[in-house]
């Protein structure tokens, strides 16, 4: 007569994983009672198993956009994987009439994360999460500007650094999930809550799981606030509870700003120069048209004007204002390292190459244009190697300002 052996008891949880979780691996064999052969007694083998099938080969750089994604989100990345702790023993055998003496496995074990299983690659360098209600806008800024003390170490990566946006948190419960993956990574936590509530529990939950972080809001609001003696609503942008302001003059001014410089681009319609707030002159690939857009989005009517040898210059451009005309230049090496990577991509052939991007005809064309800077001293000329457009507008909308209203106090005033 065949007998075959009780059916091993499965495992207890300490809890049981949430719903959003990915259902753990089933357990290694390791774990599971062992069916001995007893000598005289006959062992039912049971079902065949199909034979294993090959792991599934799967993308590691897929894997790490799906992380990156899931760190810009604010989702949790870490998935639950069930580990046996033991040192490769298995555990005693349980019997049906006794569940007390059942191992149970920690809750650690449910909640750990494991690298090799998602296939990700942790990146390299020190972490910091940016956590807004809104946009984000704010603290991605600041940080950003905060980064810049610090490129002495940063370019040549002697102490790399990773930014993770969280915009729109709004819940709480989110806002926790976040704090608690940054106290996984030894991440830095950066916040620009409106809400009062909020930004207290960021810090409490910061200072309970030793996350180092900063409130870059608060103390601006609360320093307005006090000046002002008026109370801040505590409402973020584009929350449902706060009323939509109206389109100001101030929108439709940046509107009208942007469309004039569009059209005003590379030289077109001189006859409107006069219009322009500013003027941008310099020769080919120095920055003129980003840089316009840039300033045009801040409400400035910008017209730029190519200096091309061969080409003379309009003649509208010396009849209007000097004052609000600026001459961009820029270093000879690094303009034909600019000017190289633009010919090939238009696909020039040689020639033309060689009238573009040799040094020669740059150091040529570079000249010409410092000739007519010298023949107009009223027109301030800004170095633009290794700037960015912000600095550059910041200079050139610094001295916009400066010529405009005559102060002894240099200032840029805007009112609200």
């Amino acid at each position: 007569m065949l007998q075959s052996n009780p059916r091993p008891v499965p495992l207890l949880l300490s809890h049981s994983p949430p719903s959003n979780r990915r259902s753990p691996r089933p357990f290694a064999s390791s774990c599971l009672v062992q069916d001995q052969e007893e000598p005289g007694r006959a062992v039912d083998p049971g079902p065949q198993q199909p034979p294993p099938q090959p792991p599934r080969r799967v993308s590691t750089q897929l894997n790490r956009w799906s992380r990156a994604r899931a760190i810009r989100s604010g989702h949790r990345i870490d998935w639950p994987s069930l580990r046996q702790k033991t040192a490769g023993l298995p555990p005693p055998a349980p019997t049906p009439s006794d569940s007390s003496d059942l191992p149970v496995v920690p809750a650690e074990a449910v909640d750990e994360v494991g690298d090799e299983e998602d296939g990700c690659e942790v990146m390299e360098g020190k972490a910091i999460y940016m956590v807004s209600d809104g946009t984000g806008w704010t603290a991605e800024h600041s940080v950003n500007a905060a980064l810049g003390q610090f490129e002495h170490c940063l370019v040549d990566r002697g102490c790399p650094v990773n930014t993770h946006l969280f915009s729109g948190v709004e819940d709480m419960g989110r806002l926790m999930e976040i704090i608690k993956q940054a106290a996984r990574e030894g991440a830095l936590v950066l916040y620009t809550l409106a809400d009062p509530a909020m930004a207290e529990s960021a810090k409490h939950a910061c200072e309970h799981w030793g996350v180092p972080s900063a409130d870059i809001l608060s103390p601006t609001t609360e320093a307005i606030a006090t000046h002002l003696g008026v109370a801040p609503s505590g409402i973020p942008r584009g929350a449902p509870g706060r009323r939509e302001a109206p389109l100001s003059a101030e929108y439709f001014k940046r509107i009208e700003a942007i469309d004039f410089t569009i059209k005003q681009d590379d030289g077109a319609k001189p006859q409107n120069l006069n219009h322009a707030h500013i003027v941008l002159v310099g020769v080919s690939r120095t920055g003129k048209t980003p840089l316009s857009i840039y300033l045009a989005q801040k409400g400035y009517k910008v017209a730029n004007v190519p200096i091309v040898m061969g080409v003379d210059l309009p003649k509208t451009l010396f009849g209007i204002n000097q004052e609000k005309i600026f001459g961009l230049t820029i270093n000879p090496v690094i303009l034909q390292t600019i000017r190289k990577a633009r010919a090939k991509s238009l696909g020039f052939n040689s020639e033309m190459r060689n009238n573009y991007s040799e040094m020669d005809h740059v150091r040529e064309e570079l000249e010409y244009a410092n000739k007519f800077f010298a023949q107009n001293p009223k027109w301030p000329v800004i170095e633009v190697t290794g700037k960015a457009i912000e600095e550059t507008a910041a200079v050139i909308i610094r001295t916009y300002h400066d010529r405009k209203q005559k102060c002894s106090m240099p200032r840029i005033s805007k009112r609200y």
